[in-house]
């Protein structure tokens, strides 16, 4: 490709920029060249496909004639009754007889290669970016959960009623915690992202580092510890841990002790059964040695 088609196709889009008040903070800027130059319909499906199917049970299952509850006895004779000829009351085309090639339990996962997938969701979010389906909120902090502020900024960003999904860098539990009642909302790291959820979503919802963080074109980034909810249950926490460790310490002295005091015991005992060998063999040497005494003067 020359180089004049790769500027052809090379595309900045704009993104809106508010605040939680929805009032104006500018706009931003992206090139394409850090999504993908066109929307891979093909792969968008595959990858779909893809997590569709992973999230699939396949728990569904019918019996057989084998499975199904009943006698095994002939309904009727063969001949003479008037009737069709009958085997078993198991038989499919009886009602509550068994089911004939009917889904049985499996798995309907699989998988894609690495590289399409971070494809598919690159093109994803080109085609949200090139709809004009993504905005930028900044000073969206949440410390303790509140659902009603949340719903509030979001009215306010003229997104109400709509399924959004808001990216942040790392995941916070305040802001996750808000969104948790809400049934069209979802919070997700930009790490986190995948195809299908930016698909599903009518808008993209980015805090200012989340946007930053695509715009670079690095989506993957170690994920952060999550932050404290409460600092007084942390120091608590903190305090009944090292009496647990303490206490630990303690066990292990103990048992510690107690191991090296059966180690003497057993040595003594060692000793002890070595003295009273040494002295049955003594006793056994001076008895052969009067034998031995006792037969010579018999022999003189």
């Amino acid at each position: 490709m020359s180089a004049k088609a790769a500027e052809a196709k090379t595309q900045t889009f704009k993104v809106a920029s508010k605040g939680v008040a929805g009032e104006d903070k500018g706009e931003l800027s992206i090139s394409s060249d850090r999504l993908d130059t066109q929307v891979r319909y093909r792969l968008l499906k595959q990858a779909v496909v893809m997590y569709q199917a992973n999230k699939r049970q396949g728990t569904h299952s019918t019996k057989t004639r084998s499975q199904v509850a009943g006698s095994g006895k002939k309904p009727w004779k063969q001949k003479g009754t008037g009737h069709a000829r009958a085997g078993t009351r198991k038989s499919p085309i009886w009602r509550g007889g068994g089911v004939v090639f009917g889904p049985q339990p499996r798995d309907y996962s699989f998988s894609i290669n690495k590289k399409q997938r971070r494809l598919a969701l690159r093109s994803a979010l080109f085609s949200k970016f090139n709809s004009e389906e993504v905005q930028v909120i900044e000073g969206l902090d949440f410390e303790t959960p509140a659902t009603g502020k949340l719903v509030a900024v979001l009215a306010a960003c003229g997104l109400e009623g709509k399924r959004v999904l808001i990216g942040t860098v790392s995941r916070k539990s305040g802001l996750c915690l808000s969104a948790r009642n809400l049934k069209k909302v979802e919070v997700s790291a930009v790490s986190d992202f995948n195809t299908l959820d930016v698909l599903q979503a009518d808008c993209l919802l980015l805090e200012r580092d989340a946007f930053d963080l695509i715009e670079s074109g690095e989506f993957q980034v170690t994920a952060e510890q999550p932050e404290a909810v409460d600092s007084e249950v942390t120091e608590s926490e903190a305090a009944a841990a090292e009496e647990a460790a303490a206490e630990e310490v303690a066990v292990e002295e103990a048992a510690t002790e107690e191991a090296a005091t059966e180690e003497a015991a057993v040595d003594e005992a060692a000793a002890e059964e070595a003295e009273v060998e040494e002295a049955a063999a003594e006793e056994v040497a001076v008895d052969e040695a009067a034998t031995d005494e006792a037969a010579a003067e018999e022999a003189e």
